[in-house]
């Protein structure tokens, strides 16, 4: 065996490939640091104390990272998508917006900061507002087109924090200064220009993300402990449940303000939480101390929520896409829906 071929075999051996295994979990990326940071906060919380770059990084690093991640978030917005895909990723994220901006509404309205179950009412405006883009792009090779697909552009604006702010802002549930919102906007911009100024940019935040994902979720979890996630399993779960009903509205939404020929169950991919919802609440805290008294329970929440809605949605949406080609409500036969998906602009026959 040659020398060449003895350190491919011993790479081979020695690669855990940890990174893609936590990222095939669902929730993975989340859930794993965050159960593991509560995990050494409980039970050695020294560790994060010993100072230096451990301390800087895995204690008091999270504004960093989520600067690093506003950054990402941003370089992956395609200014470059126009007409249809642009229509779409505009329709997608206003109504997930503002579906979300209603529910916290009601719940601050009705149960107060306290929220309903233990939820606060940002936690469900961080939780509807926010989709996963990811679960999005690999459901429209399914049940959408190159346009659903480009839509993505648009519909990562509600990435990150960003879209929280504004309406916690806007409804006076927290007091969110102008400076906080700039604060977060800087970072997302810086990412949008140079990611749409240098393809090999954009391509390297997307290679970037799950680490700063990884690292930021552990200096978010650092400071909570092992009751926290126990105690928010089941509004987790009631959480994500909601979430994913969600998708029954956007679905309806969705295809009634799209023309015919392009409806179909894409509204009900976007009934769902992003892993990075989770960040969510810090940034919330952050910017308002009256809010960060909840930014602990409010992090595990919204990241069981996010596994909730991925296991769920896929199911919802291949649901109305049967439906809809059951009723023939602008679906095309298999063989021309095949070709519809990778040209749109070649009609499809209708089926029969």
């Amino acid at each position: 065996m040659s020398e060449n071929t003895e350190k491919k075999e011993v790479k081979k051996q020695t690669d855990l490939d940890l990174l893609n295994k936590m990222k095939a979990l669902p929730g993975g990326l989340v859930i794993i640091p965050l159960v593991l940071a509560v995990l050494i906060a409980t039970f050695f919380p020294q560790a994060y104390q010993i100072g230096g770059y451990v301390t800087a990084l895995f204690y008091d690093g999270n504004s960093c990272m989520m600067g690093f991640f506003l950054i990402v978030c941003g370089s992956a917005i395609n200014i470059k998508q126009v007409g249809m895909p642009l229509y779409k990723g505009v329709t997608l994220t206003a109504t997930k917006f503002l579906l979300g901006v209603v529910i916290g509404l009601a719940v601050g309205a009705i149960c107060g900061p306290e929220g309903f179950l233990g939820i606060a009412p940002f936690v469900w405006i961080a939780t509807i507002t926010n989709s996963n883009g990811s679960l999005y792009i690999s459901l429209s090779a399914q049940f959408g087109n190159a346009t659903d697909t480009g839509a993505i552009s648009i519909l990562s604006l509600n990435d990150g924090p960003f879209f929280t702010l504004i309406a916690l802002g806007a409804t006076g549930l927290a007091s969110i200064p102008i400076d906080s919102l700039i604060a977060v906007l800087v970072p997302l911009l810086i990412g949008f220009i140079w990611g749409n100024l240098d393809a090999g940019f954009r391509k390297a935040c997307a290679t970037a993300q799950p680490i700063v994902t990884f690292f930021m979720t552990i200096s978010i979890g650092a400071k909570t402990d092992v009751n926290t996630i126990i105690t928010a399993g089941a509004a987790g779960i009631i959480l994500g449940l909601v979430s994913a009903a969600t998708a029954v509205i956007f679905f309806f939404t969705n295809n009634l303000l799209l023309p015919k020929k392009e409806r179909n169950a894409m509204g009900a991919a976007i009934g769902t939480t992003a892993l990075n919802s989770a960040m969510t609440p810090a940034a919330v805290g952050e910017a308002d101390p009256t809010m960060a008294q909840y930014v602990d329970m409010a992090t595990a929440q919204c990241a069981t929520a996010s596994v909730v809605t991925l296991f769920l949605c896929p199911f919802i949406t291949a649901f109305f896409d049967k439906l809809m080609q059951k009723k023939q409500l602008g679906i095309y036969s298999p063989e021309g829906w095949a070709r519809y998906k990778v040209d749109p602009s070649v009609p499809a026959p209708a089926a029969e």
